[in-house]
């Protein structure tokens, strides 16, 4: 069981517009469904702390409905950590939920990007999806370079902000900022699923590749395991041939002193 942590705007308006906006609630249901199916733990946090916005949920997809009502979800939705006080060490990846309001306060947040590099920098696995790949943006790892460096990602392309009437509303377009950044935009056609992988970073562009990401995700995890495992099993058989060797030589000088 690995400790995953989902990272939430607190952003609850679109600047300019009135338009109310919070974390897209299927980019974290559907993802949490994916790490609880796989009995890891799961932790929020937020920008802000407390309790963060969520846009509109879809009351006729079960997942959605689920993750509303759970009630440790509930309990841990009510009053999430703050982002500049949360303990990287705790965990074994950070997933970054996507919303409009990220594109607002996840990319200059300092204490965002201190933990999303801790993360990496330690073997971490980093996710994030549609929106959320804006709190990549700024992120740099120990060695000096941008974590989305010479990267393939997936994020909300500039066509899906076109067609969602954002372009001209949006402090910047995503794709664009992460080539800036030297990334490489991989993008599919509007609203499709697409997930990219590189390395332990999973990107995902918009909400249809949210339970993608978090599959992508699990996988890494699962060969982190799967490593652990291999390395107890490998101290283990080094005791105990330790402890054989003691037991031999102690046997020899007990055979040699009858003697």
């Amino acid at each position: 069981m690995k400790k995953i942590l989902m990272i939430l705007t607190s952003v609850s308006e679109i600047t300019g517009t009135g338009e109310k906006t919070g974390y897209n609630v299927a980019e974290a249901a559907h993802p949490w469904k994916v790490f609880k199916d796989s009995g890891h733990f799961v932790d929020f946090a937020s920008i802000q702390g407390g309790q963060p916005p969520q846009d509109n949920v879809n009351t006729e997809d079960p997942i959605q409905v689920a993750f509303t009502q759970d009630e440790t979800t509930r309990a841990g939705l009510y009053n999430t950590a703050r982002v500049a006080v949360v303990d990287p060490g705790q965990y074994d990846a950070v997933y970054l939920v996507g919303g409009h309001g990220t594109m607002w306060d996840f990319p200059d947040s300092e204490g965002l990007q201190k933990l999303v590099a801790s993360v990496y920098d330690k073997g971490g696995v980093v996710g994030a999806v549609c929106h959320g790949p804006a709190g990549l943006v700024n992120v740099e790892l120990a060695n000096g370079f941008r974590l989305v460096e010479g990267r393939r990602v997936a994020a909300f392309t500039n066509d899906e902000e076109v067609a969602v009437g954002k372009d001209k509303v949006v402090p910047f377009l995503l794709a664009d900022r992460l080539q800036e950044q030297g990334a490489t935009h991989v993008p599919a056609d509007n609203f499709t699923e697409n997930v990219v992988v590189d390395e332990r970073l999973v990107t995902g562009q918009n909400p249809a590749s949210a339970a993608g990401v978090a599959k992508e995700m699990e996988k890494l995890l699962a060969e982190v395991i799967h490593q652990e495992k291999a390395h107890e099993h490998d101290e283990a058989a080094a005791l105990r041939a330790e402890k054989d060797a003691e037991k031999a030589a102690k046997k020899a000088a007990e055979q040699h002193t009858e003697h």
